[in-house]
């Protein structure tokens, strides 16, 4: 991970500090001038790998409020554009802060646009910051850290003063719901701690005359006053500053809340500094001044990094593939072995029953296929039962027709030249004749004989076959009876093959 170093920046010098679990140590302080300039390219190229985070207290700072309708995506932006060109066209390090949307006029969003309105006094240091790559992740102000500086200690005030002091100056911010509104910078004459409580009790009381003037505040509105001051000036300011008018004043410990901040390296004075550089390494505010050109390297820092999580992810998914696959083999492996020794265990059995078997003079595989055989010969024993039935309800409906033979037998397909049945066929002769009264004429017999075989094809698995006709038919004879009664009531013999398919 890079380390991160932050760049305190005033009127007079620059200080560098280096921000590790919550202590801040100063590495540098480099005075506004060329020399100071090249020592601060030196230090950066020293440090060209970590993330810097520059805090700006300076006074050439700008505030305007604005509303603009709702907008979304380049639209707005560029409208935000044209807004900070009209107010702060000299400066390129200007940002805006969206204050929500009004609830009396429908759509029109409110907005706070801040600038640095020097950029001149910026612009050095953040060219040689430009010049080492060195990765910047953002441009701040102390005025934008009021709001959570009061978040974090429990000190919740929708309208509110903030007052605070850092580089012989105070530094006040007027705030609505956590955020700055107005902020500016008052120089401090007498250093003394009853100076600097006489000087914090008269700003509170110019800026307030100041707020009212400019109708941000009401004038009978009562404003909380929040100054934040070192343990042994608690007293001083304390009775420099009753509550008086509108305003009433409340105390920040320095220590009290560097240590419920997490910062491990406290004040040592009024000073406020550490506090707000501690809150910006911790949680930096979502908007910041330099712009993108600045911010390049860091942009590079931001891909190479994420580059870097994803080769890292990626590794790690082949890490936890690799050992879920070296488990899962080392498993089989496991089951395989034990599979061998169940195999050798079950073999040494068989041996053992084996051995206790009669002896039947062959080999195992001969055996085998002796089985194999005859559970194959065991599925193709049929039964002429279906045959049978079909020909005795045949039989039953023609009681002129008489059984004299019956043959029942299985054949390959294919053995009669009318059929066509897959497989094996279920092939019976029949062998009867016809007996009926003296009277009946040869048509009448073979009209009997048709509806016989009539009723044998009736079964769709059936095909029958004429083998013999009750009369001798020939194309160009006349079908004749006998020459006498006796020769027509004679039995007239025939003979039909019944092939039945044999199903799967």
């Amino acid at each position: 991970m890079n380390a991160r170093r932050l760049l305190y920046l005033n009127t007079h010098r620059l200080t560098a500090y280096a921000w590790r679990h919550g202590r801040l140590l100063a590495e540098g302080v480099f005075e506004n001038g060329d020399e100071g300039l090249a020592q601060f390219a030196t230090y950066l190229a020293n440090h060209r790998r970590s993330h810097f985070s520059v805090l700006a207290n300076i006074a050439e700072e700008g505030h305007v409020l604005e509303t603009i309708p709702f907008l979304q995506g380049r639209d707005r932006q560029a409208l935000i554009a044209r807004r900070i060109g009209q107010h702060f066209l000299g400066t390129p390090l200007a940002t805006a802060f969206s204050l929500g949307f009004e609830k009396i006029r429908r759509k029109n969003e409110k907005l706070l646009i801040s600038a640095l309105t020097n950029p001149a006094h910026v612009e050095p240091w953040l060219q040689r910051i430009n010049s080492a790559e060195a990765p910047l992740t953002g441009l701040y102000t102390v005025a934008q850290l009021g709001g959570q500086l009061l978040k974090q200690l429990g000190q919740p005030a929708s309208r509110c003063l903030l007052l605070s002091t850092q580089d012989h100056s105070i530094r006040e911010s007027f705030l609505v719901d956590g955020q700055t509104i107005f902020s500016r910078m008052a120089p401090v004459t007498d250093s003394s701690i009853a100076g600097i409580a006489s000087a914090l009790a008269a700003e509170a009381g110019k800026l307030h005359q100041y707020l009212v003037g400019q109708r941000l505040v009401g004038r009978d509105e009562s404003l909380p006053v929040f100054i934040v001051a070192s343990p042994p000036a608690i007293p001083a300011i304390e009775k420099a500053c009753p509550d008086h008018g509108h305003l009433t004043y409340a105390i920040i410990d320095n220590q009290a809340a560097a240590e419920k901040l997490g910062l491990h390296t406290p004040p040592e004075d009024n000073r406020s500094d550490f506090l707000f550089l501690h809150l910006l390494a911790t949680n930096p505010p979502r908007q910041q001044f330099a712009g993108e050109t600045h911010r390049h390297d860091f942009r590079l820092s931001q891909i190479r990094q994420g580059i870097v999580a994803v080769g890292l992810i990626a590794l790690l998914g082949s890490l936890l593939f690799a050992a879920r696959e070296t488990y899962t083999a080392h498993t089989l492996r496991t089951e395989a072995e034990a599979l061998k020794l169940s195999e050798a265990d079950l073999n040494w059995r068989y041996q053992e029953i084996s051995a206790t078997f009669p002896q039947l003079g062959i080999d195992n595989e001969t055996l085998r296929r002796l089985t194999s055989r005859h559970a194959d010969l065991s599925r193709q024993q049929r039964l002429p039962d279906q045959a049978y039935r079909h020909l005795s309800l045949a039989l039953n409906q023609m009681p002129g027709v008489t059984l004299e033979g019956l043959e029942w037998k299985i054949s390959a397909a294919g053995v009669s030249k009318t059929a066509s049945i897959d497989g094996s066929d279920e092939v019976t002769t029949v062998r009867g004749a016809i007996r009926v009264s003296g009277n009946a004429s040869p048509r009448q017999i073979l009209a009997s004989f048709e509806q016989f075989a009539e009723i044998l094809r009736s079964d769709p698995a059936c095909a029958v076959n004429i083998l013999q006709q009750p009369f001798d038919m020939e194309s160009g004879r006349a079908l004749r009876g006998g020459d006498s009664e006796e020769d027509n009531a004679k039995p007239r013999q025939f003979a039909v093959e019944i092939i039945r398919k044999i199903g799967p």
